[in-house]
């Protein structure tokens, strides 16, 4: 009986502990960098996505207190 409940907690652990192992070693470092296409205020961040991808980046976002566009990608 002891035995069963050792496993099972065992196998409860390792059920569990997976997934945080396989995202810590999926994760990787962002770069970023100012689009040269966007044009005005950033407001919001679909609309700067949007361009950066059209510049070859994977995604965007409105940063800053002047509110630029900045293109991200893993690196």
């Amino acid at each position: 009986m002891e035995r069963k409940s050792l496993a099972l907690l065992i196998l409860l652990f390792i059920a569990f502990a997976s997934p945080e192992m396989v995202m810590k070693t999926a994760e990787g470092r962002v770069c970023a960098s100012q689009s040269h296409a966007f044009k005005g205020p950033c407001v919001g961040d679909h609309n700067c996505a949007l361009v950066c991808r059209n510049e070859g980046f994977s995604g965007g976002n409105c940063q800053g207190f002047r509110r630029r566009c900045f293109c991200t990608k893993l690196c």
